[in-house]
């Protein structure tokens, strides 16, 4: 009898505490940190560093599948009623194979500076949610060979709206680059993760430093996103806090998701269209123009304010 109500404890508490689960590299058997884990319905979420991430069953009853991607891997599709403890992804050679290795460049460069744009009107701000991904297109400069240095990233932490009240976040971002093809975002650039964190002492823009990283734009362009991971504890580790919040309406209850401190600022003091955007856990994961097309209804679109005025600085290599 007392090995039966063990059982029953353990079943319980797996249940209401879900299981964590680690997500590895078949190869090299490192973590794959900030894989990407999708419900399959256009919901999910994100390992941490370590590839860690947990499931809870009780919280999405309606979820039988869970699909396991990162760039570089190939996807993987389990029950989700027999999640194992450690995943292995396969590295995807077709992917590998678009690995830009560049040594570091020596002599003399000049430095060009893409600015930023940005304000703190609330009401033309984007609200960060795990499912979004919004990308920015950078050319070179006059053609020649063209470093991302720096980048400076529009935000607003709502000081100006929030006179009171607790004030307090902590947000995980990350960047990421993507070839131009065909005018959209496409294939990846891949290096290492561009993970950094976000709090409430954050106003306006932040700076970003990523010229370890050796980004070099491509004669065609090259598109740099952002993309929200979730909160972050002191130590700038992903929390795994709820997602969505459950919404009684018409249709039933329906999952939303929960948008994420600091929001972003769109602008329409732009000249042209440079910004796209995409719901990542998608099957088709397509990229979009940020403009009617996407959402024809969306009061960002209505007033014009269709690009995320994200800047930078080059480093331009003279012949």
């Amino acid at each position: 009898m007392k090995h039966i109500i063990y059982l029953i404890t353990i079943l319980i508490t797996t249940q209401l505490l879900g299981q964590t689960t680690y997500v590895i590299d078949a190869v090299s058997k490192t973590p794959v940190s900030f894989a990407t884990i999708s419900f399959g319905d256009g919901r999910g979420t994100f390992a941490g560093d370590v590839g860690e991430f947990t499931f809870i069953s009780s919280k999405y009853k309606d979820i039988d599948s869970l699909y396991i991607s990162a760039i570089g891997f190939k996807e993987q599709a389990f029950a989700a009623a027999s999640l194992p403890n450690k995943i292995y992804l396969t590295p995807e050679a077709s992917l590998l194979s678009e690995v830009i290795v560049t040594a570091e460049k020596k002599g003399k460069y000049k430095k060009k500076k893409y600015k930023e744009t940005t304000h703190t009107n609330y009401y033309n701000c984007w609200l960060p949610t795990v499912e979004s991904e919004v990308a920015v297109f950078f050319e070179r400069e006059d053609g020649k060979s063209s470093k991302i240095a720096q980048l400076w990233i529009p935000i607003n932490s709502e000081k100006e709206f929030r006179k009171k009240g607790n004030m307090k976040f902590s947000t995980l971002f990350r960047i990421q680059f993507y070839k131009n093809e065909n005018g959209l975002p496409g294939t990846p650039v891949i290096h290492r993760d561009i993970v950094f964190r976000v709090s409430e002492q954050d106003d306006e823009m932040y700076e970003l430093d990523i010229d370890k990283y050796q980004i070099f734009i491509p004669k065609d362009g090259i598109f740099a996103s952002l993309q929200v991971l979730g909160y972050a504890d002191k130590q700038g580790k992903l929390i795994q806090t709820k997602k969505y919040n459950e919404i009684e309406t018409p249709r039933g209850i329906q999952k939303v998701s929960v948008t994420f401190r600091p929001l972003l600022p769109f602008t329409n003091e732009l000249p042209s269209q440079k910004t796209y955007v995409r719901r990542v856990f998608f099957n088709d994961k397509k990229w979009q123009v940020f403009d009617r097309t996407y959402n024809e209804h969306s009061a960002l679109v209505k007033t014009g304010n269709v690009n995320y005025g994200m800047g930078a600085l080059l480093h331009v290599y003279q012949e």
